[in-house]
């Protein structure tokens, strides 16, 4: 443990995220210094947000320049410390940076928390038992008021907060249907995720096949796409409908900067519905609930952990790309340590 591998930013994306934006170099460990402590890293998750982070536009994280370490949350163990309230062994998930080693202070800026449960596989910190979760939850329960015999419609289904969605939604006596983009994820969906139905958003009409499998309409409206995606589900809103931003991933390339106008939005106001943004870091106190909910649902095998995991830190720049391309299924993770479980 002498030497650390880490991904750097080495240029600015100009369109897609590309192998190229990114650097991995070896670098020294640093000798840590007084309440720091030294995590040995597992696994590592991407995130749309992450060319955000490139760009400097994510405005409640640290400027990103470049040579920096690319910005990441990872789980792992910490292997050294001189903080006493985070000892060695202890297993933490929070922002590590997309290295094999982090230090971190247990300060708010590192989101850091203890794993406190080991029922499940450590990487579900970083999916169905970490933020990934916790979004899923909080969004369509706190954000999305949804109640048992609600139809919900939910975009990017198989993503790593949609492949939670659609089992909360049955779990919680609503009728979920999900929207993915081919004929396998679909199928993941309606066999393993929860889902009644789902729709391929690439070999069907999208607005049409809405109609067809919620003919009375939409309650709740959980997007992680935007754009088209979502004005096809404006069209379909039940009076007070909800709609829940969560992302807005075909956005993030080329629409960031002018993102596409919606033709449908004069709906909400027809409608009499709602629709709300948020933003998972402002809703820390709850996440002690949607942790307990999450645990005893995959505890009692009403709640599977969808991951998609590539092996090896020189794999992050690929998996990164994979999830702009909606390759993933499920969590896009990536295995640092090997053998890690």
């Amino acid at each position: 443990m002498s030497r650390n591998l880490q991904w750097v930013l080495a240029a600015r994306p100009a369109g897609a995220v590309r192998a190229s934006d990114f650097r991995l170099i070896e670098a020294p460990l640093r000798a840590l210094a007084d309440g720091e402590f030294r995590i040995e890293v597992m696994y590592l998750g991407v995130a749309a947000v992450m060319r955000g982070y490139m760009l400097n536009t994510e405005k409640f994280e640290r400027p990103l320049e470049l040579g920096d370490v690319m910005y990441g949350r990872g789980v792992g163990r910490i292997v050294e410390s001189r903080n006493p309230a985070w000892p060695v062994g202890e297993i933490v998930h929070g922002k590590m940076g997309w290295q094999q080693y982090a230090i971190a202070d247990g300060s708010p800026y590192f989101l850091m928390y203890k794993v406190k449960q080991r029922l499940a596989p450590v990487s579900t910190a970083l999916g169905v038992l970490g933020l990934t979760g916790f979004t899923s939850y909080l969004g369509l329960v706190d954000i999305g008021a949804v109640k048992a015999g609600d139809r919900v419609l939910v975009s990017g289904a198989a993503g790593g907060v949609g492949s939670n969605v659609g089992q909360i939604a049955r779990n919680l006596g609503a009728e979920p249907i999900g929207i993915a983009g081919s004929a396998t994820k679909c199928e993941l969906l309606t066999s393993r995720l929860g889902y009644r139905a789902a729709i391929n958003y690439r070999d069907e009409q999208v607005e049409e096949r809405i109609g067809t499998l919620l003919p009375e309409g939409i309650d709740v409206f959980f997007d992680n796409v935007g754009g088209e995606i979502l004005d096809a589900g404006l069209a379909h809103l039940r009076r007070h409908a909800r709609v829940v931003l969560c992302g807005a991933i075909s956005q993030y390339i080329d629409g960031v900067e002018q993102p596409r106008p919606l033709r449908n939005a004069f709906v909400i106001f027809k409608k009499m519905a709602r629709m709300e943004a948020f933003f998972i870091y402002e809703m820390g106190q709850h996440f002690e609930r949607a942790e307990a909910q999450m645990v005893e649902w995959v505890v009692a095998g009403q709640l599977h952990h969808q991951e998609d995991i590539l092996e090896g830190i020189a794999q992050m720049p690929a998996a990164l790309i994979r999830l702009f391309e909606g390759r993933n299924v499920g969590k896009q993770l990536v295995r640092v340590l090997p053998g890690a479980r």
